[in-house]
């Protein structure tokens, strides 16, 4: 860390256990994130309540290479909070998912979901309670009644517009189609002349 990091207390005498448990914390997060360049923590004692004790607040700062990531735990959230340690420990957890978040997005690691793809119902086996969709591209892919979200399968029908969710070898019949969606006839192009 370029800086040294600075930890106040305010509204509190300070405490030599709680600055050693903030300094352990930031050794640990530096030693996994690495590129922290400065750590500002602060622990303030909250106004001691009617009936019960003093709530602490704690906001932590870290500045990163073009970025900065703020973490504030306040009072109000969490009863557990009457204690210092258990208010610095939650802020920072918060800190740590949110420091790896950053990481996870600078990598490129940040999950996705699969795109719905939209075909149309090409024939209906309801005796089989089974169906196929035509993909755009013309394949064919397999669907049960159970795929169909809502309990929808009963009013689909042939030529309906769906999207859906290919799952590539998950059936005896090849492609299988998940989580369809009845769109209705209503999304259907408009009829050439």
């Amino acid at each position: 860390m370029h800086i040294p990091p600075q930890i106040t207390f305010r509204d509190m005498e300070p405490s030599a256990a709680l600055e050693a448990r903030i300094r352990k914390n930031i050794d640990r997060l530096e030693r996994k994130f690495g590129r922290m360049t400065s750590c500002r923590a602060m622990v303030e004692a909250g106004h001691r309540r009617h009936q019960q004790g003093t709530l602490f607040h704690v906001r932590i700062d870290v500045t990163l290479p073009g970025r900065e990531v703020v973490v504030g735990r306040e009072p109000a959230e969490r009863h557990s909070h009457e204690d210092a340690h258990v208010a610095v420990r939650d802020a920072f957890n918060a800190l740590r998912r949110r420091l790896e978040n950053h990481t996870e997005r600078q990598r490129g690691e940040v999950k996705t979901h699969p795109v719905p793809d939209h075909g149309r119902v090409l024939r209906l086996l309801p005796d089989r309670d089974c169906g196929f969709i035509e993909a755009a591209d013309g394949s064919e892919l397999y669907f049960h009644r159970n795929a169909v979200v809502s309990g929808g399968y009963d009013g689909l029908e042939p030529g309906d517009r769906v999207r859906y969710v290919a799952q590539l070898g998950e059936s005896e019949h090849g492609a299988q189609a998940s989580t369809v969606t009845p769109l209705g006839k209503r999304h259907l192009p408009p009829a050439a002349a």
